[in-house]
């Protein structure tokens, strides 16, 4: 990221790539307190943002004249808003550090624009190509002070899918349970396959399909042997989105390969998703992915039992197969 000025300026973090959003966000607000320590910190939703509340955290307080003030998403920031907004790239305060940050789309188009005009800086946080993730692991690696070659990286990610999250989740893990920061592919097999080839993809697999039998045991014996939780939740949100992208793509004429490449899965993997297509309505995708939200948090932390979130996860997904839309639904 390029150090340019926070205070006395306004900064757009833009694209669709959350992760990337997330990380320059911090950057961002690290630099400004490395600068003025005192300095406020205030985020502020952009749905239902009113004048007041934005008033309010761009004055500062009564303990703090610096402020520093995230906005996210503008893209949800009420169009009598844009204009206040613009003008603070257009007059900047030197005690005011404003961060915007926009999802990507046309939603807000018209703040864009007039952010830009106004010449702000501009982080750009666009969506990692699915053939870029091997290149991604091995930065990412290197972020953190590890390392992980080329073939490793590939393995990795054929293991996880197009999913930048995941993959960085995974390296901090192989790197911390790794003596010389080096991740290596037999501790990608050891992650990734376990016994039987039992891993977070096999619980993912099973669960899509419905098989909730299976999925336990699958899980029980993941986590048995070392697979983190994390990876397991990783794992089922990967084949959720896979699964609803395929359904995004459907009816239009596409080979196999183009759709394994427009989704970010291997060739093999889309008679899978052929397969589930039937079964999967879009509401039970989106619920789904409600649901692994929420065993997700539970792993990382707010639940003192993260195998049990898991088992409810597993259970909860695998009912959502095969539901149809009650009557009077999307009407």
């Amino acid at each position: 990221m390029e150090e340019t000025a926070i205070f006395g300026a306004v900064t757009l973090v833009s694209g669709p790539e959350a992760l990337l959003a997330e990380r320059a966000i911090r950057s961002l607000t690290q630099r400004a307190l490395a600068e003025r320590p005192e300095a406020s910190v205030t985020t502020l939703e952009g749905a239902g943002l009113d004048a007041s509340a934005l008033a309010q955290a761009t004055t500062g307080s009564l303990f703090a004249s610096d402020a520093i003030v995230i906005i996210n998403p503008i893209s949800e920031v009420p169009a009598e808003l844009f204009d206040t907004l613009a003008g603070y790239a257009k007059t900047p305060q030197s005690d005011l550090g404003l961060v915007l940050v926009h999802p990507g789309g046309v939603k807000g188009k018209r703040l864009l624009d007039a952010l830009k005009k106004a010449k702000v800086a501009v982080v750009d946080c666009p969506t990692i190509k699915p053939w870029e993730l091997a290149g991604f692991a091995i930065n990412e690696a290197r972020r953190v002070g590890g390392r992980i070659d080329q073939g490793t990286a590939a393995r990795l990610v054929e293991a996880l899918g197009a999913d930048a999250r995941a993959v960085a989740g995974a390296i901090r893990q192989l790197l911390a349970d790794s003596d010389d920061r080096v991740v290596t592919e037999a501790a990608v097999r050891r992650y990734f396959t376990g016994r039987a080839d039992v891993t977070s993809f096999t619980v993912a697999d099973h669960v899509m399909a419905g098989r909730r039998n299976e999925a336990l045991g699958a899980l029980r014996w993941a986590l048995d042997t070392g697979v983190a939780p994390v990876l397991v939740t990783s794992a089922v949100a990967a084949a959720v989105r896979q699964q609803g992208r395929y359904s995004d793509l459907a009816g239009q004429r596409m080979r196999d390969g183009d759709v394994a490449r427009e989704i970010g899965v291997p060739p093999w993997k889309v008679k899978d998703l052929v397969r589930h297509s039937r079964d999967w309505t879009a509401r039970g995708l989106a619920d789904a992915l409600q649901r692994v939200a929420v065993a997700d948090a539970a792993v990382k932390g707010s639940a003192a039992d993260p195998a049990f979130a898991l088992e409810r996860m597993v259970l909860d997904v695998a009912a959502l197969r095969g539901r149809r839309p009650e009557s009077g639904m999307g009407r």
